[in-house]
C-alpha cells in the first residue's frame, strides 16, 4: 500500500520581508516557521523556528552559510548548526529540525506544510 503525503501551500510573506542571505519568521497554521533567503545560492529554505537544543524560538535569527556545499543555519544562542536541506544537526547527531518545501511565485513566498 502506497501512502502519499498531501501538503498545503501557505502564503507566508513577501520576498521583500526576508533579508538577502538571512532569515525571518512567519506564523503558519499555529507554527513558527523560519524562512531563509540564501541569495548567494539563489535558494530559499524553511525550517522549524524552534531550536531543539534549548527549545528557544530563534532559528530564523541564525546566520546561514555552507559546510562542504551543504547549506546550513546556526542557532544564534548555542551555535548548533542544522542542514537547511535535511534539518539534521551537523555538529550533534542528537538534534534535528523539520524542513519544509518553499516556492517563490509573483514576489510571494509560499511554504508547504
Amino acid at each position: 500500500m502506497e501512502t502519499i503525503n498531501k501538503v498545503t501551500w501557505h502564503m507566508a510573506c513577501s520576498v521583500d520581508d526576508i533579508p538577502e542571505n538571512g532569515g525571518g519568521c512567519a506564523f503558519i497554521s499555529g507554527k513558527q516557521i523560519a524562512i531563509f533567503n540564501f541569495a548567494r545560492r539563489g535558494e530559499w529554505y524553511a525550517t522549524d523556528n524552534q531550536c531543539p537544543h534549548r527549545q528557544q524560538m530563534a532559528i530564523a535569527r541564525g546566520m546561514i552559510g555552507s559546510q562542504n556545499e551543504e547549506p546550513k543555519v546556526a542557532c544564534p544562542f548555542h551555535k548548533k548548526t542544522f542542514s537547511l536541506q535535511t534539518g539534521q544537526c551537523l555538529n550533534d547527531d542528537e538534534y534535528r529540525i523539520n524542513t519544509f518545501p518553499v516556492m517563490v511565485k509573483e514576489n510571494r513566498v509560499y511554504v508547504a506544510l
